[in-house]
């Protein structure tokens, strides 16, 4: 049986890839030194962080776990055709995480960057994946 070839099978594959590497970004999180992860915080507009073990560890605890996340987004776009009755609910992740996102974001009056660029990513991929999860259904023969 091959992979079909249409271009919303296509545009599905890259929707997962996009969602893989956005979650697996995180995975910067669990190797970087704590130095070097609070900069990268600062830099997204954090207030100076100063050391703490328990934020070291809740970093790496968030940062393995948003990583694993995007591996198995990763492996979904491998092979959406064998995955394909678990693409909704990898639809609905991204959505749901969306509006755990929103709600906090503009509750927080958080800044538009990267909490627009957050949002946008959980939203647009998953209703993506939403719309475009038929593409992997296999054929009828």
């Amino acid at each position: 049986m091959t992979q079909p070839n249409t271009l919303r099978f296509r545009l599905l594959r890259v929707t997962l890839l996009f969602c893989g590497l956005t979650w697996g970004a995180s995975l910067f999180g669990v190797f970087a030194s704590w130095k070097a992860a609070a900069r990268a915080l600062e830099g997204l507009g954090a207030n100076p962080i100063p050391y703490d073990p328990m934020l070291d560890y809740w970093l790496r605890m968030a940062a393995g776990a948003f990583g694993l996340v995007g591996v198995g987004f990763l492996l979904l776009a491998l092979n959406p055709r064998r995955y394909a009755t678990v693409l909704p609910w990898s639809g609905w992740l991204m959505v749901a995480e969306g509006v755990v996102l929103a709600s906090h974001g503009f509750r927080l009056g958080l800044p538009p960057f990267p909490f627009y660029a957050d949002l946008s990513a959980c939203f647009l991929g998953g209703f993506a994946i939403l719309a475009l999860r038929h593409a992997a259904a296999p054929d009828k023969a």
